[in-house]
């Protein structure tokens, strides 16, 4: 294991005020990064500059910082998330880079993800598909039912968790060169469709969140299979094929 170390890194980062506003990269030097660091804590020590200098800090999206809910989506020297495999950009640590490297860093493009500000995005389109039909509609006032009670084949159970894994965070849209979101939208279909409590309105599921899914924007599907790559969380192309499946079903009751 090599020994804690600071290395000097020059940064190219996207820069835009809002929506409205024409963009450009921005190009800044940032010295004495610890390698032990993460990959937000470099844009905090970036920020924290800035602002001693009387300059504006950079806008970037993050919450839990233990890779679980997707906000810090960041296009890093060309990769959704960095050079990582199966990270997310707070779990993306400074080792990853050289002493005096040049690091890119820009948001996710997309025109169903409009730019907010800097590296922060609007990724509320997902939301809507959510809402379209990402719910269960079992009553469970005062009827609740032990999980345990309904039997669910092993198989199957493996396949929803592994499915149910998907935060969101849109590296599939940002990487598939058609913008697409139906890795994500494959993996939400399938989280459901694979229990007998998403059976209840699996058509209708299906059928309203591939509509909303065209109606933000997003691209088709043409089987490259960059969005399995890059999704941090390993989410697979047979999701998308099970949503398919579930999309002609329901098209034909």
């Amino acid at each position: 294991m090599s020994a804690k170390k600071n290395i000097n890194i020059n940064l190219k980062i996207w820069r835009q005020k809002n929506a409205s506003t024409k963009g450009k990269m921005e190009t800044y030097k940032l010295d004495n990064v610890s390698t032990d660091s993460s990959f937000l804590e470099m844009l905090d020590q970036l920020n924290e500059q800035l602002v001693n200098t009387q300059n504006e800090p950079v806008a970037f999206d993050h919450d839990c910082r233990e890779g679980i809910c997707g906000m810090c989506s960041l296009y890093i020297n060309g990769r959704a998330h960095g050079p990582d495999t199966g990270t997310t950009t707070c779990q993306l640590h400074m080792r990853k880079f050289k002493d005096g490297e040049t690091i890119f860093i820009e948001p996710w493009r997309s025109k169903a993800f409009p730019v907010v500000k800097d590296l922060i995005v609007d990724r509320s389109s997902f939301d809507r598909i959510q809402q379209a039909g990402g719910f269960v509609s079992v009553n469970t006032s005062g009827n609740t039912i032990d999980a345990n009670a309904t039997p669910i084949n092993k198989s199957d159970a493996d396949k929803a968790f592994e499915a149910a894994a998907c935060i969101g965070c849109g590296a599939c849209v940002a990487t598939c060169k058609n913008g697409s979101a139906m890795l994500f939208v494959g993996a939400k279909v399938s989280q459901y469709a694979l229990l007998p409590q998403g059976k209840i309105e699996a058509a209708d599921r299906v059928l309203n969140m591939v509509r909303q899914m065209d109606e933000e924007g997003f691209g088709n599907c043409t089987n490259t299979g960059a969005c399995e790559v890059e999704c941090p969380k390993g989410i697979s192309l047979e999701n998308i094929a099970r949503m398919n499946r579930e999309y002609l079903k329901a098209s034909v009751l």
